[in-house]
């Protein structure tokens, strides 16, 4: 990198310049300005109103997408505050492995936090839709990362381009997350696990499966 903004204006003396064209001092303010309002919200008492304890009052947890666009949009659209739900988010609210990190939070929050319900809730408009491993992979040797080192990994097995795969439709990728949650050996039987879809911009929920009606299904096969 050539140390310079992209507006032309260089860095000022002891900044670098990251691959955002932000400089390290500027990266360094984001922090300082966090802290110093968290320093005011507690001196001022202002976590008052979000007092609450670690079991949702609504026995909910949810999956949903990291996307910034749902940060407060789908708490207020489903008329969540906070305690009432278990919230876990990650990139298209994506369940990938049955043992990984997602999975052991919902059933953590099942077994040991009161809640007895899972909702997937996916979003239109989802990065994870359009997302190119093969461009993340060169975005990754130009930020520094060694060609060797991704060589290293795809010699040990690691399969970087399907890690990095999202899903085709925002739809497929809630009914497979819903799928995985139902069929865990480890789920308690008798909870239900809903898939929906909400528009980033309204808030609307479309529902992709109703899990009460699920399990109505599954109890007449039985």
């Amino acid at each position: 990198m050539n140390g310079e903004r992209e507006n032309g204006i260089p860095p000022r003396e002891g900044a670098t310049t990251s691959a955002s064209g932000q400089t390290t001092r500027e990266r360094s303010n984001r922090l300082g300005e966090i802290l110093r309002f968290n320093e005011r919200f507690v001196r001022e008492k202002a976590f008052a109103s979000f007092v609450t304890d670690r079991f949702p009052d609504k026995k909910l947890v949810i999956l949903t997408c990291m996307d910034t666009r749902l940060v407060e949009l789908l708490t207020k659209a489903m008329n969540l505050k906070n305690g009432d739900a278990k919230i876990i988010r990650n990139a298209g609210a994506i369940v990938t492995q049955p043992f990984g990190n997602v999975m052991r939070s919902i059933i953590v929050a099942l077994y040991e936090l009161g809640a007895d319900e899972v909702m997937v809730v996916g979003h239109h408009d989802c990065g994870m839709t359009a997302l190119d491993s093969g461009r993340i992979l060169e975005k990754m040797l130009s930020r520094g990362i060694r060609p060797e080192v991704l060589e290293t990994l795809k010699n040990s097995g690691i399969d970087l381009g399907r890690w990095l795969t999202g899903f085709d439709s925002v739809r497929e990728g809630v009914e497979r997350s819903v799928s995985i949650i139902r069929n865990h050996p480890l789920l308690p039987a008798d909870t239900p696990v809903h898939g929906l879809i909400m528009d980033p911009v309204t808030g609307k929920l479309d529902l992709v499966t109703d899990g009460y009606e699920y399990l109505k299904t599954v109890k007449a096969r039985a």
